[in-house]
């Protein structure tokens, strides 16, 4: 069984926008490459053939790897999704027991994390963690440095 890919409407938008680059620019771009290298003559010893054939496969796993993620996509819609518990497309605003130190995330899908963003994986410990939860739940997520408990402080849309 293949496992759905969770994305909010945008996150969707910018991989479809991905693939199409992929496939009008991407492959054009590598094909010139390919027919330039072959123009150097013996293929045996063409270091720049060879190169151009590696990166034309790159750009071919990438396209497919994309159109499996959009096929097995699931869009968060945020009609479906309420503030009394933690899901994915939830924003959440947590506390450090130890340090009171908050912080906010939002859960997405894992092909839309980005940490640095506040964009957490739903397949993150700190996601697993905090999906299904309710404000007032202390959650415990054990991290590379040993164990964190977060108070879940508030939960938006």
């Amino acid at each position: 069984m293949t496992k759905e890919v969770f994305f909010t409407p945008e996150g969707l938008e910018k991989i479809e926008n991905e693939i199409e680059y992929l496939k009008t620019v991407r492959r054009k771009e590598v094909s010139e490459r390919i027919k330039v290298a072959l123009g150097y003559g013996d293929l045996s010893e063409n270091s720049e053939y060879d190169e151009a054939k590696n990166e034309q496969a790159q750009v071919e796993e990438r396209i497919a790897k994309l159109e499996h993620m959009v096929r097995n996509s699931k869009i968060i819609d945020e009609k479906d999704l309420n503030t009394d518990v933690v899901n994915v497309g939830s924003t959440v605003v947590v506390k450090e027991v130890k340090t009171n130190e908050e912080d906010e995330y939002t859960i997405v899908g894992s092909a839309e994390a980005d940490p640095l963003e506040g964009k957490i994986s739903n397949e993150s410990p700190v996601g697993q963690a905090l999906i299904g939860k309710k404000v007032g739940d202390v959650v415990e997520v054990e991290v590379p440095d040993g164990i964190i408990n977060y108070e879940i402080c508030g939960i938006t849309i």
